[in-house]
């Protein structure tokens, strides 16, 4: 999302760039152990049988590919590949975001700093087979060829993503694709020209993402002055075309405020998740579609769900809109449950995951035609409360532990600049923090005793890019689905994500055959299910509903309200002999 129309931004932190010596001194002393203590330990011992056995193999397309791919990596063509970006980020931008324009140069010269630095003190040949390549004087220990790659190629990526929103997105998808693939091919290729170890050019690789890193941080992410989220909050509605019916100050554009034809719809609006263009637009599909009487409502921190209680309680309400990310869903959820009156979302926040796994279109206004053309279907929604934690409800899941701490360190310019990927960011900060002591009750059955790292309770189970993270949760069910993760070492974090990642598979279903529960990938993930789920902490955790953090506490109580929620779907098929049930009983299917 681009930063309102009027918006201050500036550039990120440029101090963040004082943590550069920090990275060098970490990959000092990465290099200082692959080349002393770990030298003849698996999997580095193994290392020289890896180099000679691929340059016993040369020949083919392999060697003028790998050739091609060294020069496309060499110093001199990464110098003019990187003028050659700058140049062409000023004409496009003209001039007017100098900073993006330079975040490849600096890019590639922080990570070319560090890998001087390093390789002044870590002395490591290179391996002991035949060279197809000149051997530069520098160490092996990292590559400078890959980590080159990764800052130019990398952070072009990184400035694709963040800026190429509008448009078909698989466009924006395949160039990130290729320009992350290009620094992990020149990888292989200077492995297999034997101008390095494995471990040289996984340390290239991992110089390059950590200077990425580092740039982002403080370049790119952008800083408001105080002012100009309050411009951004006070950013008026569209003109209005379709008379609004208001007179309470939710509408600062002083439209007619008088009662209007057609059916009554309210819409509650994130100010910056919805601009003032997509308000429009959302407003235009409304009329379309008979809701000629709307209200709309601006959320803040103070109301999520901006005035919504009091505008449905004032009139017969046939519809309300929600303009925002899970939190606003959340929020408008929390109003409406068990009212009766149906809501349509509008998906324009950061990880949508209610409308992703309800399979809504992505596009705001193509999910808001679509669910106003279907049905109206009921869905549960989760009571959660504990210390400290008003009772409240959330649609998507619950968290407590990893997944809260990941959820409240992802800062709101690190989310405005590079979407849910600001999560994944977040994360690796939070891969180290220690397991957690909890005791668990799943209804009326005795409690448990874990540890876990993370523990999510979720009325629905898909995450960002399709991840199941609990297969079994289904928005109808009349249960929650819980996980607890808990990997121990890397060999844990491998084997939970190989557990995840093997239900996305063709042919997989997203559910398991006779359920998930136990304790699967080694003991890394732990599933069970039940209609109330009772956790307390030994020592007070983070907490988290639907990517709202909720503070930190020692308990967490939740319960399913099934069918709380009526909510508008797009047309689903049905079989031709089949009766036709009311609408609104229908039962929901993922990927129905």
């Amino acid at each position: 999302m681009r930063p309102a129309s009027g918006a201050a931004v500036r550039p990120g932190r440029p101090s963040v760039l004082l943590l550069l010596p920090v990275q060098a001194a970490l990959m000092v002393g990465v290099g200082l152990l692959v080349t002393g203590p770990l030298a003849d330990q698996w999997p580095l011992a193994a290392e020289d049988g890896v180099n000679r056995a691929l340059a016993a193999h040369r020949g083919g397309l392999a060697t003028p590919l790998s050739a091609w791919l060294s020069l496309l990596a060499s110093t001199r063509s990464v110098i003019a590949l990187t003028l050659l970006a700058v140049a062409a980020l000023l004409v496009v931008s003209r001039g007017r975001r100098p900073w993006e324009a330079l975040f490849p140069a600096v890019a590639v010269a922080a990570q070319s700093a560090v890998f001087l630095l390093v390789t002044l003190v870590v002395e490591r040949p290179r391996p002991d087979v035949p060279h197809m390549d000149p051997a530069p004087p520098t160490s092996s220990f990292p590559s400078g060829h890959v980590g080159a790659s990764v800052a130019l190629f990398g952070g072009l990526a990184v400035l694709v993503a963040v800026r190429l929103r509008d448009g078909r997105r698989w466009v924006r998808y395949v160039a990130v694709a290729v320009l992350v693939l290009i620094p992990v091919a020149v990888a292989l290729s200077r492995v297999y020209r034997g101008m390095h170890h494995p471990s040289d050019v996984v340390g290239g690789l991992l110089n390059g993402a950590c200077t990425l890193l580092v740039v982002t941080h403080a370049l790119l992410l952008p800083r408001r002055r105080p002012e100009a989220a309050d411009e951004a909050r006070a950013e008026p509605l569209p003109s209005a075309r379709t008379p609004y019916r208001s007179g309470t100050g939710d509408d600062p554009t002083g439209a007619a405020t008088g009662p209007a034809g057609g059916r009554r719809a309210v819409v509650v609006r994130h100010p910056l998740g919805c601009g003032a263009e997509q308000a429009e637009r959302v407003r235009a599909v409304l009329a379309r579609h008979g809701y000629a009487d709307q209200v709309w409502t601006s959320t803040s921190a103070e109301q999520p769900a901006g005035a919504l209680a009091g505008r449905i309680a004032e009139a017969r309400t046939e519809l309300v809109v929600a303009c925002g990310g899970d939190g606003t869903v959340r929020a408008c959820a929390d109003v409406l449950s068990g009212t009766g009156v149906p809501l349509a979302v509008v998906p324009c926040g950061t990880g949508n995951l209610l409308a992703r796994n309800l399979r809504l279109p992505a596009d705001p206004v193509t999910a808001l035609e679509s669910a106003l053309s279907g049905e109206t279907v009921r869905i549960d929604v989760a009571r959660v409360w504990g210390d400290g934690l008003a009772p409240a409800r959330f649609t998507v899941m619950a968290g407590a532990g990893f997944d809260a701490a990941m959820v409240a360190d992802a800062s709101e310019r690190a989310k405005e600049r590079l979407g849910w990927a600001a999560y994944v960011l977040s994360a690796v900060r939070h891969l180290g923090d220690p397991r957690m002591r909890l005791s668990i009750r799943l209804d009326s059955e005795p409690v448990r005793e874990r540890r876990a790292r993370m523990v999510v309770i979720g009325n629905v189970g898909t995450l960002q890019g399709g991840l199941p993270l609990l297969p079994d949760a289904r928005p109808d069910s009349g249960r929650l689905e819980v996980v607890l993760l808990d990997p121990r070492g890397a060999r844990g974090w491998l084997a939970a994500a190989g557990h995840l990642g093997s239900h996305m598979l063709p042919g997989r279903t997203a559910r398991t055959p006779g359920g998930a529960r136990g304790a699967v990938a080694g003991g890394a993930l732990e599933y069970f299910s039940a209609a109330r789920v009772e956790i307390r902490f030994a020592k007070p955790q983070p907490r988290e509903l639907d990517g709202d953090v909720v503070g930190a506490g020692n308990r967490m109580t939740a319960e399913v309200e099934p069918g709380a929620l009526r909510i508008c779907m797009p047309p689903r098929p049905r079989a031709v002999e089949a009766p036709e049930a009311p609408a609104e009983q229908a039962p929901f299917t993922v990927g129905g």
